[in-house]
């Protein structure tokens, strides 16, 4: 038996479109899905990739490319099979910042119900697949701060163009105020990373010279350098845009491929 009162779900050349009735949301929300070709084993690793503000669940197929990417690695014997969910973050405002706000629990969403609904849809998705997270900008934010809270989650997690803490979000937003009003945590990537230093699982973030949040990257990894976190941090050419991500994309998934030993 299902645990969501409603899942709908199409193919169209090769992704899956979901919508099911959120618990954690209580409405409708999407997922697009990759599941590439030799995907059906069992134990099929399982990769959650974040979207940005004003994006959606179609932002990293449509505009990023993720499926062909992920297919392409795999075809050439540099990546093992994975599947991509691919979420709305809920879509609230201009974005949620997959945190929980007074009245939706956009945190719980990607944390839970996107995970019980890719195991409800895939049976090659199971309680022994590795889960990955990982997200550009706001998602970014999103992955480094849900895999640094919840290290029993995620095998290992990884950002692109990261915001590195809430008040970033302030500088995309067009209602600022009203998101402080609604959410219920305005916290930091370092603070949970902090908190869980002893626990977390392996984890990169990387950033464009010419992106608007570089500093701000620059700074977590000095001060996880500073604390003796283990990480990994990069930067490439590039700026805040689909080029840059599209293009990177990739060093994410091989590196998650590198944690499957």
């Amino acid at each position: 038996m299902s645990q969501f009162f409603t899942t709908e779900k199409a193919t169209f050349q090769g992704l899956d479109f979901i919508t099911v009735k959120s618990n954690a949301l209580k409405q409708r929300a999407d997922i697009t899905v990759y599941a590439p070709s030799g995907s059906g084993k069992s134990a099929t690793p399982l990769v959650i990739l974040l979207h940005g503000v004003y994006g959606s669940h179609w932002a990293w197929v449509m505009k990023g490319n993720a499926h062909k990417t992920a297919q392409s690695l795999i075809e050439t014997g540099k990546i093992k099979p994975m599947i991509l969910a691919m979420p709305s973050d809920g879509l609230y405002a201009d974005g949620s910042g997959y945190i929980t706000h007074k009245t939706a629990d956009y945190e719980r969403w990607i944390l839970e119900d996107v995970i019980k609904v890719m195991k409800e849809q895939y049976p090659q998705i199971t309680d022994k697949s590795p889960i990955f997270i990982a997200g550009l900008s706001m998602g970014g934010f999103g992955a480094l701060r849900l895999g640094a809270k919840y290290p029993n989650v995620f095998r290992a997690f990884s950002g692109l163009s990261s915001i590195t803490h809430f008040n970033q979000i302030g500088e995309f937003v067009a209602d600022f105020e009203q998101l402080k009003q609604d959410a219920l945590v305005q916290d930091g990537v370092l603070e949970w990373i902090l908190r869980n230093q002893n626990l977390i699982p392996t984890f990169r973030f990387d950033c464009g010279t010419d992106d608007i949040l570089i500093e701000y990257n620059r700074q977590l990894h000095i001060e996880l350098e500073n604390h003796r976190v283990p990480h990994i941090y990069e930067e490439f050419s590039g700026g805040h845009t689909w080029e840059y991500w599209t293009e990177h994309l990739a060093k994410t998934l091989l590196f998650f491929n590198e944690q499957l030993g």
